[in-house]
C-alpha cells in the first residue's frame, strides 16, 4: 500500500468529519456509493452503450449501466437518459455538440450574475466555440426578468436556451422559457445541476415537462459520486433534420448519444456509473424526500438569520439549496477571498463567489456563497444551521483574530462530534 497518498486520503476523510461543509455543490455519498465506487469495474473498457459495445466482456457492466438509465428515467419521469458523462461540464458539452455548429448562437446565464462556466463564458469552450449571448438578474432585485429574457431572445435569436445556473437561490420558470424558445425557434436545455435532488423530491419546479433536454451533476444535492447525466421527457427530431441512409429522421436520443460518445469522451467510467446507480436507488427510497425537505428548510432558517444579522442575500432569500451572500452589505471592506480563508480556519468551509455586479474581480470577490447539501446529509436541522450561522458571524467580525478563530475552530470540532461520519463504515482507507 502507498503510505504516502493513502495517509493524504486518510487526513482528508478526519478534514470532513471534523469540519462544517457548507460549499453548495458539494455533498456526502452513502458509504455504499464509495464502495461501488472503488470497485473492479474501474478495470472494464466498456466504449458504446448497453447492448452495442466496442469491447468484449460487457456482460455485467451493460446491466449495471442499463439499471443506472432505468433508475434515473425513474427518479425525473423521463423517457430518456444517458448516464455516462464524467461531468456536468461534459454533459453540457455533449448537448452543445448534439445541437449546435461552431458559430451558432445561443443565450445563457450570465457567469458573472451565478451562472455557470459551461453556460458560454469566454474563457471556456461553450464561449469560444459557439457565439454567446446572455441574461442576467435585476441589480435591485436579484432575481430574473423574464420580459427581458424574451427581448433579448428575439433579438439574438439563439438556437439553443440554456437555463440553469451554480449560484441562483430561486426556483425556475421552465414554463416560461419554453414559450420564450418556441417563440424563437430554439430549443431549451435545464441545466439542473444544483436543485436536481430537490426537483427529484418535487420540492421545486419540474424542467422535464418543458425543456427539450435536462443536464445535470450526480454529485450535488442528488448525493451521488462526481458525474453527469442528461435525460428527455420525450425524443422529437434533431434539430439538424438530419435522416437516416433510408431516409427515417434521426431521433434526439440518437444525435445526443453520439454526442456524449463518440464525440466529447471515451470510455465510459462503469465504476462511476455504478455507483450512480446506487445514488439513484437512495433518491428512490422515501426517506430521500425527507432529506430534500430539510435541505430546504435549512437553507431557509439561515437565509432568514443571515438577513437579520445584516447581510445581503441575492434576492432576498432562497427556494432551494443555497443563496449567494454579499458582504458589502455588512462589511464594506471585507472580501471574499478573506471571509472563505477565515472561515476555512475555523473549519467552516465555504468558497469565494462574485456577486452580480461586483466591484471587485473573480480571484477576490465581494461575497461567498453558502449551501446546506451536505450538513442536512450529516444529520444538521434549523436549530443547528442557526448554531453555524453564528459561528459565520463571528468568524467575520473577527477575521483577523487568530486566537478567536482558533476557538470558535475547537467549538466547531466538539459539535460536529454529534453527527459522524462514516462511522463504522468507512474507517482507514
Amino acid at each position: 500500500m502507498d503510505s504516502l497518498v493513502f495517509d493524504l486520503i486518510n487526513k482528508e476523510l478526519e478534514r470532513q468529519r471534523h469540519g462544517v461543509e457548507l460549499i453548495a455543490s458539494e455533498n456526502f455519498t452513502s458509504a455504499a456509493v464509495i464502495k461501488a465506487m472503488g470497485s473492479c469495474l474501474t478495470n472494464k473498457y466498456a466504449e458504446g452503450y448497453p447492448g452495442k459495445r466496442y469491447y468484449g466482456g460487457c456482460e455485467v457492466v451493460d446491466q449495471i449501466e442499463q439499471l443506472a438509465i432505468d433508475r434515473v428515467c425513474e427518479i425525473f419521469s423521463a423517457e430518456y437518459a444517458n448516464v455516462q458523462p464524467h461531468s456536468g461540464a461534459q454533459a453540457n458539452a455533449s448537448v452543445f455538440l448534439a445541437c449546435l455548429k461552431p458559430g451558432d448562437s445561443f443565450l445563457g446565464f450570465d457567469l458573472s450574475h451565478g451562472g455557470h462556466l459551461s453556460h458560454g463564458s469566454p474563457v471556456n469552450y461553450s464561449g469560444l466555440v459557439y457565439n454567446a449571448h446572455f441574461y442576467g438578474v435585476e441589480e435591485e432585485t436579484g432575481t430574473i426578468d423574464m420580459d427581458k429574457v424574451e427581448a433579448k431572445a428575439l433579438e439574438v435569436k439563439p438556437k439553443l436556451i440554456v437555463c440553469g445556473a451554480s449560484a441562483y437561490s430561486r426556483d425556475w420558470d421552465y414554463a416560461r422559457f419554453r414559450a420564450i424558445a418556441d417563440k424563437v425557434g430554439a430549443l431549451l436545455m435545464a441545466d439542473i445541476a444544483h436543485p436536481a435532488g430537490l426537483i427529484a423530491a418535487k420540492e421545486l419546479n419540474d424542467p422535464i415537462p418543458h425543456c427539450h433536454i435536462v443536464t445535470s451533476t450526480t454529485h450535488k444535492t442528488l448525493r451521488g459520486p462526481r458525474g453527469g447525466i442528461i435525460v428527455m421527457g420525450k425524443d422529437f427530431e434533431n434539430p439538424w433534420g438530419r435522416t437516416t441512409k433510408k431516409g427515417e429522421a434521426i431521433m434526439m436520443s440518437s444525435v445526443l448519444n453520439s454526442g456524449v460518445f463518440p464525440g466529447m469522451q471515451g470510455g465510459p467510467l462503469e465504476h462511476v456509473i455504478a455507483a450512480k446507480a446506487v445514488a439513484f436507488g437512495e433518491v428512490l427510497d422515501p426517506s430521500f424526500t425527507t432529506y430534500a425537505k430539510q435541505v430546504k428548510s435549512n437553507a431557509q432558517a439561515m437565509a432568514k438569520s443571515l438577513v437579520e444579522k445584516g447581510y445581503g442575500i441575492i434576492s432576498g432569500g432562497t427556494d432551494n439549496h443555497l443563496m449567494l451572500i454579499d458582504l458589502r452589505s455588512k462589511f464594506p471592506d471585507l472580501n471574499g477571498r478573506q471571509a472563505e480563508n477565515a472561515l476555512i480556519q475555523a473549519d467552516i468551509t465555504i468558497n469565494k463567489n462574485m456577486v452580480p455586479f461586483d466591484s471587485r474581480s473573480a480571484f477576490v470577490t465581494s461575497g461567498i456563497r453558502i449551501g446546506t447539501a451536505a450538513i442536512t446529509t450529516r444529520g444538521f436541522v434549523e436549530q443547528d444551521c442557526l448554531q453555524v450561522v453564528e459561528w459565520m458571524d463571528e468568524v467575520l467580525n473577527n477575521f483577523e483574530d487568530e486566537k478567536k478563530l482558533a476557538g470558535i475552530r475547537s467549538e466547531v470540532n466538539q459539535y460536529m462530534q454529534k453527527f459522524p461520519l462514516y462511522e463504522n463504515e468507512l474507517t482507514a482507507v
